[in-house]
Order: C-alpha cells, then structure tokens, then sequence
C-alpha cells in the first residue's frame, strides 16, 4: 500500500509587505520575510537636507552687485559677512592674476614659455590651424581670449599646429595641449569631445577643473553655472507660458467651429 501523500496548506498572502495581524503571525513563524525598513524617513531626511544646502549656498556665485541688490531680502550680518568673504575672493584673484592675454609663442619659445613655465602651474596651449576655414579653430581662437582675461592666475598660449609640429594635420585643429609641472599632462584633438563649434565658457571651466587649475567651487564657475541655469528657467517658463497661449488660442478657435 503507497504511503498517503503529505497534505500541504496553501496559506493565503495577498500583500507580505501589508501591516496585517495575519502577517505579522507569518513573519513570526518565519513563512515570510520581516518587512524591510520604510524609505520614505530617509527620503524625507535628504529632502530637508537638500533644502539646507541650497538655503546656505543660495549666495553662492553672487557678484558685489548682485549681493547688494539683496539688501531687503537677508539678513544685515549675514549678508555683510558675505561680501566681505566675495571682496576677499575677488582680491586673491586680482592678486593672482599676473597673465591676463594669450601669448602668442614661437617653435624656439615653447620650451621656456610653456614646458619650463609650467613648473609654477599649468599652461594652456592652442595649437592653431593655418586655414580660415576650419570654424573650430577660429572658434576656440576667440575662447582663449576670453579664458585667458577671465582666469588671469593660468597661462593660455597659442602657436600654429604646423609651426609647433612639422606636418602637424590641420584637420587635428584646434588641438588643447595642457602642461603641468614640466611635462603634458593632457590633449584634446579637435572640439569634438567639448561640445563641438558649440563650445563655450562652461567647457572650459571644466577643463580648467580637471587640471586642478581652479577648483569647482571657484566664484567663477559657480557663477556661470548659476546664470545657465536661470536662463534654462527662464526659457522654460517662457515656454510654458507660450504653451498656455497657445492652448487658448486653440479653444477660442474650437468655440468658433
């Protein structure tokens, strides 16, 4: 005679996560696992802690100017406390600012002007193309200017690629070569990488950043990524506001049909 069969009991679980007194008597006798730690306190604690952050950065990047357009809004000492800090910054980098303009350099120089000076920081080099019609080049060309007034403390140089390098391509123009400490540290081949024809100060100040030129909380890159982002709001409220014009525009219309 077979032996009889075990009879096993389906228990019934609908949620095992449900704060039930049925599952509360399974989790005990071990038929389902404990319920895992809620996230939402841990949520809630990043959330608080993200306002924070932005309520004690919200001067970040501000210029003098902007500081003290915000007289009526902060509180007097706090705002005091926090232009005299801007005025310090702003007096270091003054200080430090002994470049100012890109250096155009020679084949015989760029030993002394970029591999020897570059033990007292790092150089910057822009490798040219000789041809008006590589758009990248000319594009970078203009960047350098603005770069090298704008961080005055790093030294941003320009040279022919084909002067620099016998039979250098133009089509590897622009080319960044990037000098610390005595040797090269970086390239970058073309703008391909940076954004393209599209490049602007944003790229730069990254580029800057990775070489350990300026730091990421610099005045300056704060500052611009600040106004990039209120443009970005700007645009989109104008966006939604012609969206919501448009909207109307439309349910007139229907009303006519």
């Amino acid at each position: 005679m077979a032996a009889p069969k075990e009879e096993r009991i389906a228990v019934p679980i609908d949620d095992p996560n449900a704060d039930t007194e049925w599952n509360d008597i399974l989790r005990k006798h071990g038929v389902i696992p404990e319920k895992p730690p809620s996230p939402t306190p841990l949520i809630e604690e990043a959330i608080l802690e993200s306002r924070r952050l932005m309520h004690e950065n919200r001067l970040e990047g501000k210029d003098l100017d902007e500081l003290d357009e915000l007289e009526d809004l902060e509180d007097e000492n706090f705002l005091e406390a926090y232009r005299q800090q801007r005025t310090r910054e702003l007096a270091a980098l003054t200080k430090k600012a002994v470049h100012g303009t890109v250096y155009p350099i020679s084949k015989p120089d760029f030993v002394k002007e970029v591999t020897e000076a570059s033990k007292n920081g790092p150089v910057l080099v822009n490798l040219t193309s000789g041809l008006g019609t590589n758009v990248e080049s000319r594009v970078l060309t203009e960047l350098w200017r603005t770069a090298a007034q704008e961080y005055g403390e790093v030294k941003f140089c320009e040279i022919r690629g084909d002067m620099a390098i016998e039979g250098y391509p133009d089509r590897n123009c622009p080319t960044i070569l990037v000098y610390d400490k005595g040797d090269i540290v970086k390239q970058v081949v073309t703008l391909m990488t940076m954004g393209g024809v599209r490049i602007g100060m944003r790229e730069i100040d990254k580029l800057l950043i990775e070489i350990g030129a300026v730091k990421n909380n610099d005045m300056r890159v704060t500052k611009r990524i600040r106004d990039a982002e209120d443009l970005e709001e700007e645009r989109r409220e104008k966006g939604h506001i012609r969206g919501a014009q448009k909207a109307k525009v439309e349910d007139e219309d229907d009303d006519w049909d």
